[in-house]
């Protein structure tokens, strides 16, 4: 599994609506690509669930590198680019993933932490896998993952949650749309 993730910072003033239409257009394009395990289309706005900013941030977990690599440079994330430029892309490996109990996806919330020094990394990696399985255990998750950015030494965790207060802490998006082509072959568990 792979996470990735690119944040489009707004305007405070941009009319999020039009991110909303936007999703409603194309969201769909994703809903069968190959490789892909889910596609969460995120936003934030500026002074919603504490958000400082607005924001269009989508989140992908990928089952295969061929099925990013092909959105990346095969044509599906040049569209954004043209719209709204190249922005930078994020990528983590994964280290866990669960389902959850819940159904939709109405928010989701992603926490970034450096990994500490004189640490031993398998303690950190546990603990995350520990995280992973106490998220998707709540009620309401509809999934929880963890990977880790090894050049920045940065972990990710990030969840999906069915109702309007997720039980994670992080930052919190809404989700205006979820491609799930290959979620059901996400690997369960740790990722090692």
């Amino acid at each position: 599994m792979h996470a990735m993730q690119y944040e489009i910072t707004l305007p405070a003033d941009y009319d999020m609506g039009i991110i909303r239409d936007r999703v409603a257009r194309l969201g769909h394009a994703l809903d069968d690509w190959e490789g892909l395990g889910i596609k969460a289309y995120l936003m934030r706005e500026r002074g919603r669930d504490g958000s400082p900013v607005n924001q269009y941030a989508p989140f992908y977990l990928w089952n295969t590198v061929e099925g990013m690599n092909s959105f990346l440079w095969g044509g599906g994330f040049q569209r954004l680019s043209d719209d709204f430029g190249r922005p930078r892309v994020r990528q983590w490996t994964g280290l866990a993933y669960e389902e959850g109990g819940g159904s939709s996806a109405a928010h989701a919330v992603r926490r970034r932490q450096p990994v500490p020094e004189g640490v031993p990394l398998a303690d950190v990696v546990a603990d995350a896998v520990g995280e992973v399985r106490r998220l998707a255990d709540q009620d309401g998750a509809v999934l929880a993952s963890a990977a880790v950015d090894t050049g920045r030494w940065e972990l990710v965790v990030f969840s999906l949650w069915a109702h309007e207060e997720p039980k994670a802490d992080g930052e919190v998006f809404q989700v205006l749309h979820l491609s799930a082509p290959g979620r059901d072959r996400l690997p369960r568990g740790r990722q090692w």
